[in-house]
């Protein structure tokens, strides 16, 4: 949970924007890989507030190696479905 904290706190830092939630995280052979949701732009009503995921990459002692943003979409937008998996 440490990790998590610090992906996130780092994140804010370099970014100067808020990090709302950890979306997903797994360990690698060189530390760990995170996809962070982060709100990019605030609007009102919030639903149309951008946000977007970011891919964060931590070495084994949580200190943040790297990241880049990975799609940006508004708030009360869900994934597209595809057929197929397109």
């Amino acid at each position: 949970m440490e990790v998590l904290r610090q992906a996130r706190t780092q994140l804010a830092e370099l970014t100067g924007m808020n990090a709302e939630t950890v979306s997903s995280f797994e360990q690698t052979e060189d530390g760990w890989t995170l996809e962070i949701e982060v709100l990019e732009l605030s609007r009102v009503p919030d639903t149309m507030s951008l946000l977007a995921s970011y891919q964060v990459d931590l070495d084994p002692d949580g200190q943040l190696t790297g990241y880049r943003r990975v799609r940006r979409y508004e708030r009360g937008r869900s994934d597209a479905h595809r057929p197929g998996g397109r």
